[in-house]
C-alpha cells in the first residue's frame, strides 16, 4: 500500500478548508485509490477512468493542464469519484479529478454540459 501526498490546485467543491491530502492505492483493487485528509475526517474513494471507464475522455482545458505542471507529451490521470449504495455502485463523470502523479497535483474540473452524469452506474459502463 502506498500512499502519495497531493495538493489540490483549487479546493473541492464542498471541502475549501481542507488542504492535506494523501491518495493512498488500494493493494486489492489495482485502479482503486483512497483520497484521505490527515486533519479532517474525509475519505473519497476514486477509481482510475482508464481502468473502470473506458473510453471516458472528458475535456481538459489548457489552463487546467497549467496548473497541474504537465509537460508537453505527459498525459495526467483522469480519476473518477465513487459512491456505493446499497442500490447501486456510481461514479461521477461530471466532476473528474485530473493528477499529474510527477507534480503530485490535482484539480476537480466540473464539466459543463449533460454528456456526462453526476452518478453513472459504474456495472453499465
Amino acid at each position: 500500500m502506498s500512499s502519495t501526498p497531493v495538493t489540490f490546485t483549487a479546493p473541492m467543491p464542498g471541502l475549501d478548508n481542507i488542504h492535506d491530502f494523501a491518495l493512498r492505492s488500494i493493494d486489492s483493487a489495482p485502479g482503486l485509490y483512497a483520497l484521505e485528509s490527515a486533519s479532517a475526517p474525509v475519505r473519497l474513494f476514486l477509481a482510475d477512468a482508464a481502468v473502470f471507464v473506458p473510453g471516458y475522455a472528458p475535456p481538459l482545458p489548457g489552463s487546467a493542464l497549467e496548473d497541474l505542471e504537465v509537460g508537453d507529451g505527459e498525459a495526467p490521470q483522469v480519476l473518477v469519484v465513487v459512491n456505493h449504495s446499497p442500490a447501486a455502485t456510481t461514479v461521477n463523470l461530471m466532476a473528474p479529478i485530473v493528477f499529474n502523479p510527477a507534480a503530485r497535483r490535482c484539480a476537480q474540473l466540473v464539466l459543463d454540459g449533460k454528456e456526462y452524469p453526476l452518478r453513472a452506474e459504474l456495472g453499465a459502463l
